[in-house]
């Protein structure tokens, strides 16, 4: 059964050595509900953690929540859709660049990722009320934690050999992501607050 008992040492572990948890979660071969739903769960508790952090830096600086904050139903509508896009964004560029990787293993390596960013942001909480300048810290590890781990779920659920074209492929088409969505925003008269 998989609990936090089990899932804390798996969470380390897989900084260690990703791909025999990668391939221990690929194994489980957990239905696409299932998966879909853990996603979701994650995203949640992520947003709860997000808003504690925010109302403690607020707290301690005494300045207002920046208004991206303000709504956390937008906050987890927007992860999610991230979230979402970056499941199918592992399959169909997987398959895509020759990779053989089923749909289900993507979303799973997802999920445990997006688990994997909720346990440093459970760090970064507690490191605001003990070292504020150390969650900053946190986060950047957790930036680069999240590409290498990202880099690694991808070769690994795709077979690939090459963990730097795989790298330089999420790069790729990230950048194509966000140039499509800033063409189309344009395109739909969307600006960006405080930006005439």
């Amino acid at each position: 059964m998989m609990n936090l008992s089990v899932l804390l040492p798996m969470a380390v572990e897989t900084v260690r050595d990703p791909r025999t948890v990668a391939d221990r979660l690929m194994g489980l071969n957990l239905s696409r509900e299932i998966l879909w739903q853990a996603l979701a769960l994650v995203v949640v508790v992520s947003i709860l953690l997000a808003e504690v952090g925010n109302i403690l830096l607020t707290s301690m600086s005494g300045m207002s929540a920046p208004a991206f904050f303000v709504s956390p139903l937008r906050m987890g509508l927007i992860q999610l859709s991230l979230l979402v896009l970056v499941v199918f964004a592992v399959f169909w560029f997987g398959r895509a660049c020759g990779g053989t990787g089923r749909f289900q293993d993507g979303l799973v390596l997802v999920v445990w990722l997006q688990f994997m960013m909720v346990c440093l942001q459970v760090l970064q909480t507690l490191a605001i009320l003990v070292f504020p300048a150390l969650a900053w810290i946190i986060g950047i590890f957790g930036l680069v934690l999240f590409l290498w781990l990202l880099t690694n779920f991808i070769a690994i659920a795709h077979g690939f050999k090459s963990h730097a074209k795989v790298f330089l492929m999420i790069v790729a088409s990230s950048f194509g992501f966000a140039f499509g969505l800033s063409l189309i925003l344009a395109l739909i008269g969307v600006s960006v607050p405080g930006v005439e």
